[in-house]
């Protein structure tokens, strides 16, 4: 049904949608839910619906079968329209009560040389058999396309996928993909054919952390990248994220938040306890919340859930809040493919992720499964951690790696109060980082440590001024005697002259 509405609503070609199962009227109100309005297309001379009535107990065998009263039906359909789309449903209803296999095969293959014939794009379903794609086992083999869907159930979690069997005259993917249907159809997502050729940006954003961005030799992150913030329970990656998350906000920036352990007016909430207003974003039409929990849809259901709303809400910020809630709906394998498909598809989008990854508190050596699958694929790794000091924990950020960015590579302390996030400076202490009350008492100690200091280099700086002022005295009084001996020797010197004139005259 959707192939005939939107060849109608997007390309103007007429459809015929001839059914054999379900009446036009239970049709019609069925595919409203999809947002479908079959009466109005139907008005506007667009689409032919008709229903086909088979009963198994009204047939009675007497002479050949054939199709030549279905394609008089079908015939007048298509040509009161100028149809150029056709959809049969189903194709076993039309020989439910023949047993002649010859026969089948033959108007089958009637049906299809006559559909080509009329030069319609034809899609007929069909049940799947036994051994055979369908129930007849000769409809795969005449039609020119052959879509396989399934619908299986793994771990209490249904996922639909769609497989292209084959397609005559035109390459196409061999692989299963999954398939979603809302209240606007059907939603198709080929992720497992991404290529890595995405463009990539120089831009520079700010990470909103009063401090984080120092840490970073460019300044934060760049534009199009994918930020991984892990640790563990406790250690604020909710807070990192909803302060990188205001701060694209406050740039008009669209963002998307996916919040998979609070729900939108807890989120708001907890930020406003640390100054951070989501809500006024919210209100502004800039920042949607999704919350759900992951076992809601399957993996592949929440890809193409978010693909969806990057198409319809045009996103340049996306916040996954945590990815690690995802191994509840899936195997190791499974997990570690939706990921890589995540990653690629924001990438392709040029669309700057973030996302938080919880850790586990009772291994330490072996990464989590969440943290090992996207930290080799993420561009910039940030960890956030419990530092246990004296009786107490605290809290370090540090950058694991920043790929085409030179990083610090300290470990930071922090502290969340009122105002929100706050770096503290390093502190290193005789056996290495000084945090929370350590860092307290080092901190008083060097401050006592200072004023003793500065009291030790004032009273030597007034001993040194009182030495000063004795030697200059000294240096005043050897000037005076010398000034002294100075003038006598001149007294005598000019008495001595004076003398030795007197002789001359008397001479």
């Amino acid at each position: 049904m959707q192939f005939l509405i939107k060849g109608i609503t997007e390309h103007n070609e007429p459809g015929v949608f001839m059914s054999f199962e379900e009446p036009s009227d239970d049709l019609t109100l069925n595919v409203k839910s999809l947002g479908f309005d079959l009466e109005q297309l139907k008005k506007d001379k667009k689409l032919v619906v008709d229903h086909v009535r088979v009963e198994r107990s009204e047939i009675e065998e007497a002479g050949e079968y054939d199709l030549d009263g279905l394609f008089i039906r079908l015939g007048h359909a298509i040509d009161s329209i100028k149809a150029t789309r056709v959809v049969l449903d189903t194709i076993e209803s039309l020989f439910s009560g023949l047993d002649n296999q010859a026969i089948l095969r033959a108007e089958l293959r009637r049906l299809f040389h006559w559909l080509k014939t009329k030069g319609v794009t034809a899609v007929i379903t069909g049940e799947r058999g036994e051994a055979t794609l369908t129930r007849q086992g000769l409809e795969e083999y005449v039609s020119d396309c052959v879509i396989v869907l399934d619908h299986r159930v793994i771990e209490q979690v249904s996922t639909r996928r769609l497989r292209i069997v084959k397609y005559r005259g035109s390459t196409h993917g061999t692989n299963e993909y999954p398939f979603l249907i809302d209240e606007d159809g059907i939603s198709v997502l080929p992720i497992t054919s991404l290529k890595l050729d995405n463009e990539v940006s120089s831009d520079i954003i700010s990470t909103g952390v009063p401090g984080l961005n120092e840490m970073f030799h460019g300044g934060g992150f760049y534009r199009g990248s994918n930020i991984l913030v892990s640790g563990t329970a406790g250690t604020a990656k909710t807070t990192v994220a909803c302060y990188f998350a205001n701060e694209q906000c406050e740039k008009n920036e669209r963002t998307i938040y996916f919040a998979f352990e609070e729900s939108p007016h807890q989120l708001v909430r907890n930020m406003k306890s640390i100054g951070i207003d989501l809500e006024k974003h919210i209100k502004k039409g800039i920042l949607q919340i999704h919350s759900s929990r992951p076992s809601l849809n399957g993996l592949e259901l929440h890809l193409l859930t978010l693909r969806k709303l990057i198409k319809e809400f045009q996103p340049t910020t996306i916040i996954i809040d945590p990815i690690s809630n995802l191994i509840s709906v899936g195997s190791e394998h499974e997990v570690r493919s939706m990921l890589v498909r995540l990653i690629d598809m924001l990438k392709a989008n040029n669309i700057t992720a973030m996302f938080t990854s919880l850790n586990k508190q009772t291994d330490n050596f072996r990464p989590d499964l969440a943290e090992e699958s996207v930290s080799s694929l993420v561009d910039t790794w940030i960890t956030v951690r419990d530092m246990e000091g004296i009786g107490e924990r605290n809290r370090g950020i540090f950058i694991i790696k920043a790929r085409g960015m030179g990083h610090s590579n300290q470990v930071r302390e922090f502290v969340i109060t009122s105002n929100g996030i706050e770096l503290l400076d390093v502190e290193l202490g005789p056996q290495g980082i000084l945090t929370g009350a350590a860092r307290q008492s080092y901190q008083f100690k060097k401050t006592m440590s200072d004023i003793k200091l500065q009291n030790e280099i004032s009273r030597k700086d007034r001993e040194i001024e009182r030495k000063r002022k004795v030697l200059e005295a000294n240096i005043e009084a050897l000037r005076t005697e010398f000034e002294s001996a100075e003038e006598e020797l001149s007294i005598l010197k000019a008495t001595e002259e004076l003398q030795e004139k007197l002789s001359s005259k008397k001479k």
